[in-house]
């Protein structure tokens, strides 16, 4: 790579179960470089089944990153991973003109290619005091706040998500704006290019994959994972679909298969605001995620100049 040529970060966004894994490896393969994962829970290496993290037979088909590097009793906010991605892709690019950025975490994926405004420092005590709310009268209450205060941030946060919805009240009771209101930075100029590519395909169908992974989950320990993590339930990482609802039934507040339904209703809905955030994009190309020549129509989306050829 000479110096004149400036890197690409190929990025595959998408909802939860479109396939970005699959499609992520074999571009990775293709270019002959790695995959950095852009999900906001595969980063914890205490929480597998419930995240739908990538086999070992699929972490082996490529290098990845951020796939367990943190554990859950770290604080790790998108800050936190903008800061530690950015470095990550300038030791990258020194050795491969193109990486592969994969994950559904919109917020996390506007971090790195985008960046944002400095938050607000947050009032010592308020995030204590929402946080005995939650325990006390549970999330609906806090959501509703959230949408009386911060419409425009309801309508894209994924409200499933406690410390998401905390995170913005804390902001909006330390500074008197809405968290929305702090995501309005011009965008940060970046020293490699950008393609956007998202996966697309019919919500029936998407459902349906979602239905079938959630049973998959099931099958393969989520009940025994989540009971191994009960001493960790106060933790924001475990405040979120998958793990919630099997506490739940651990307290008896639900059956089991009523927890298994709420799970897949629930991560139905994220997977409906996942599509709201990205379709906002519009700097996203969409791709047929079940189309006969996936990889096919990804590579002449993002053209293969010289330089990404692989040798």
């Amino acid at each position: 790579m000479t110096n004149q040529v400036r890197p690409t970060l190929i990025v595959i966004a998408g909802p939860t179960a479109s396939g970005k894994t699959a499609a992520a490896i074999k571009l990775a393969q293709h270019f002959s470089t790695v995959v950095v994962s852009a999900d906001s829970r595969q980063f914890f290496r205490e929480m597998s089944i419930g995240t739908a993290k990538p086999t070992a037979q699929e972490l082996a088909a490529a290098p990845h990153y951020f796939i367990n590097s943190h554990s859950i009793t770290e604080s790790f906010s998108v800050g936190d991973f903008e800061r530690e991605c950015l470095v990550l892709l300038e030791e990258l690019f020194q050795t491969h003109p193109v990486v592969v950025l994969a994950g559904g975490s919109g917020l996390y994926i506007k971090a790195i290619c985008e960046g944002f405004d400095e938050l607000p420092t947050a009032h010592e005590g308020i995030r204590e005091r929402l946080n005995v709310e939650l325990t006390e009268n549970g999330l609906i209450p806090l959501q509703e706040r959230l949408k009386e205060v911060d419409p425009v941030y309801y309508n894209d946060v994924d409200i499933n998500n406690p410390q998401r919805v905390i995170r913005a009240l804390e902001v909006y009771e330390s500074s008197g704006q809405p968290f929305s209101s702090y995501r309005t930075a011009k965008t940060n100029k970046r020293t490699f290019d950008i393609i956007k590519l998202g996966l697309d395909m019919p919500r029936e169908l998407l459902y349906n994959r979602i239905n079938q992974r959630v049973d998959i989950m099931v099958d393969d320990g989520l009940v025994a994972e989540a009971k191994s993590l009960l001493p960790y339930r106060h933790l924001n990482a475990l405040n979120t679909v998958g793990y919630s609802e099997v506490f739940d039934y651990f307290d008896s507040k639900t059956d089991f298969p009523t927890a298994i339904s709420l799970i897949k209703q629930n991560t139905r809905r994220f997977a409906k605001r996942q599509m709201t955030w990205f379709r906002k994009d519009k700097e996203i190309v969409w791709v047929d995620a079940l189309g006969t020549d996936l990889m096919g129509e990804m590579l002449g989306v993002i053209g293969q100049p010289p330089e990404f050829q692989k040798k």
